[in-house]
C-alpha cells in the first residue's frame, strides 16, 4: 500500500511533501506531485504536511481518486 496524491494539488505543487520524504519517493510531474507506489515506506510524513490535503493512503481514497494512483503509477513507468 502507499500514499497517492489527489487532485486539490493540481496546480498547486507547494512541494512540502518533496521536503519531508525520507525515501525520496515524490517526484514533481508537469501538473502535479506523484508518489511513486513502489516505494513509499507508509510512514504519512507527507499527508502531515500537505497544505492542500491533497495525500491519502491508498485504502482511504474514495473510489473516485482512484485514477490518482494509476497515473502515478504511468508517471513512474515512463522513467
Amino acid at each position: 500500500m502507499a500514499y497517492v496524491i489527489t487532485a486539490p494539488c493540481i496546480g498547486e505543487k507547494f512541494g512540502e511533501c518533496v521536503d519531508v520524504c525520507p525515501v525520496d519517493c515524490i517526484e514533481e510531474g508537469e501538473e502535479m506531485f506523484f508518489i511513486d507506489p513502489d516505494i513509499c515506506i507508509d510512514c504519512g510524513a507527507c499527508q502531515a504536511v500537505c497544505p492542500v490535503e491533497a495525500i491519502y493512503h491508498e485504502e482511504e481514497m474514495l473510489p473516485e481518486d482512484n485514477i490518482y494512483l494509476e497515473k502515478a503509477k504511468e508517471f513512474f513507468a515512463s522513467k
